[in-house]
């Protein structure tokens, strides 16, 4: 019986379907983003100026360590072996990311300003992707997989939050007296 709360999608034959594979790849997808990010944002948060933002990003970096085990923990949950797939839309993100950094004036209100954007951008994405992976696993009756993901979403969507919170307390307007 706990198998089958667990994983309902196995008691209605769901694992054969288009959606279910849909669901698979797309949580391989983001398994691999999580992953490269654990390696992006100690970068990012070298590169900040604001003490605020390096603290946020440092944050972030712990809960998206915790966001690769969840996604461990819902492959599992549905019986699945945890598999990553290359992320292209991550891997461009990241990128840019780090090409803003390359870009901007290093100890610059610029340069957090342009973390903050690349920042928003990938948690962005995530809430995207998380969103439709929590409606997927509900849809497909995979209820544990669906809560590890939600868990996720509301931690993703409070890290977008506090990223404009420090964008707009005062990185975002220190910025404008800076020069090239």
């Amino acid at each position: 019986m706990e198998t089958k709360l667990k994983n309902a999608g196995e008691a209605t034959g769901v694992e054969q379907s288009a959606l279910n594979e849909l669901f698979i790849d797309e949580l391989k997808d983001i398994y691999w983003a999580e992953r490269h990010l654990v390696s992006a944002l100690p970068k990012m948060a070298k590169a900040a100026t604001s003490d605020e933002l390096r603290a946020a990003i440092e944050n972030h970096l712990e809960e998206t360590e915790n966001h690769v085990i969840r996604l461990e923990s819902a492959f599992e949950s549905i019986n699945k072996k945890a598999v990553a797939k290359k992320c292209e839309a991550m891997a461009g993100l990241i990128k840019e990311g780090e090409e803003i950094i390359s870009d901007t004036k290093k100890g610059s209100f610029t340069r957090d300003a342009g973390i903050i954007s690349a920042a928003q951008k990938v948690e962005h994405y995530e809430i995207a992707s998380y969103g439709t992976l929590k409606t997927l696993a509900t849809v497909l009756g995979y209820t544990e997989a669906a809560s590890l993901l939600e868990a996720t979403l509301k931690e993703e969507k409070n890290a977008d939050s506090l990223l404009s919170k420090i964008a707009q307390s005062s990185i975002n307007q220190m910025g404008i007296y800076e020069s090239e």
